[in-house]
């Protein structure tokens, strides 16, 4: 077993490699650029909606308020009808990418804490390279990638989005093991 003091040097500096690195994948020209493509219609859409001044949240559209509302014709004749959709509203105005930035720091940092519990709880100092690796990317792959998964099984989301951001999730899941394995305590 080693303790999660043994093993912050690999937590920050795997959270280090990872923020970088994921900076650049979504900010160059790579593969998601077309994640979210444009709505038909934006402006119409946008002028429809915007006298409506809908809070930010999370929303399902038709939604019914209760199960038997739900097998009601009325409800099943919106379904029909359409359009079916989740949407996330968000604030008006500039988004601030430093909320954001900070927000998925400490987000990659927990990951990397998960991964430093799991594989000091499994393994001692002096493990080999390739068992550190197996542990640490293991356990980071879930905590980037498989609850993603259920935003497309149930939530629609596009699988082509979950597909690249689980690509992500493994590259994240790489680097962290590699860094884990290389700062194993001895």
């Amino acid at each position: 077993m080693t303790g999660l003091d043994a093993l912050w040097l690999p937590i920050l500096l795997s959270s280090v490699i990872v923020f970088i690195l994921s900076s650049i994948i979504h900010t160059g020209p790579f593969w998601h650029r077309n994640d979210y493509p444009k709505i038909p219609n934006e402006q119409k859409v946008m002028d429809a909606l915007r006298p409506l001044a809908i809070p930010p949240g999370d929303y399902m559209i038709p939604r019914p308020s209760s199960h038997e509302q739900m097998r009601s014709p009325e409800f099943i004749e919106k379904m029909k009808n359409g359009p079916v959709m989740v949407v996330t509203v968000m604030p008006n105005g500039q988004m601030s990418m430093a909320n954001n930035l900070v927000s998925w720091f400490l987000f990659i940092a927990v990951v990397g804490l998960c991964a430093a519990y799991v594989t000091g709880r499994a393994l001692p100092a002096g493990t080999p390279y390739l068992r550190v690796f197996r542990f640490a990317g293991t356990t980071a792959f879930i905590g980037y990638s498989v609850a993603l998964w259920q935003m497309s099984i149930w939530y629609k989301r596009a699988w082509s989005t979950t597909i690249k951001a689980t690509f992500d999730g493994l590259i994240y899941a790489l680097l962290t093991a590699g860094t884990f394995g290389w700062l194993w305590p001895r």
